[in-house]
């Protein structure tokens, strides 16, 4: 079976030429160990500090959720303890007391997610991959990753992200 020759139409030369399509440009990520330079013992012994002081950074802010956790386990109520109360209070306390243990839950569950995060930042250290921006392959500044430990891009990638995040959101409302 042969397939037929595609056929090209004739253009003709007086038209004017059909707008130009942008296309969004597609960003891919950077691995830190793509073809670098050999490094001197000066970098690799910077690199390796750096890597400790990120290291005891993350573990620092890991401790310290732990340690909310824990706090916020060791103030709940026994099961008895909780029966009691509610059986002696009325529809409107009742009321309050469940939405606090929903806020309390809620809080619980978004220090577990950055502890998450965390661990999910020492594996990526462990790694080699922390601290450099997924999007574009910069180094990430400490004083981002001391405000934002878990920061998988540089701030201009995350301003990016966040606008076109912002955009499609205002183009869905339309």
């Amino acid at each position: 079976m042969t397939k037929p020759k595609p056929v090209s139409k004739p253009v003709a030369k007086d038209k004017p030429a059909a707008a130009a399509v942008i296309e969004k440009p597609v960003m891919m990520a950077v691995s830190p160990l793509a073809a670098k330079p050999k490094e001197t013992a000066k970098e690799r012994e910077a690199r390796e500090r750096r890597r400790e002081a990120l290291q005891q950074m993350l573990m620092g802010k890991r401790q310290e959720i732990l340690k909310e956790i824990e706090g916020s386990l060791g103030q709940s109520l026994t099961e008895d303890q909780q029966r009691r109360l509610e059986s002696a209070r009325d529809v409107g306390d009742q009321a309050l007391m469940d939405l606090d243990r929903e806020l309390g839950i809620s809080l619980m569950e978004m220090r577990n997610r950055r502890r998450q995060a965390i661990d999910e930042a020492l594996t990526r250290l462990n790694e080699g991959t922390y601290g450099i921006c997924a999007e574009c392959g910069v180094e990430i500044s400490e004083r981002r990753l001391e405000a934002v430990p878990f920061a998988k891009l540089c701030v201009e990638c995350q301003a990016r992200e966040e606008l076109l995040e912002k955009i499609e959101k205002e183009e869905e409302r339309d």
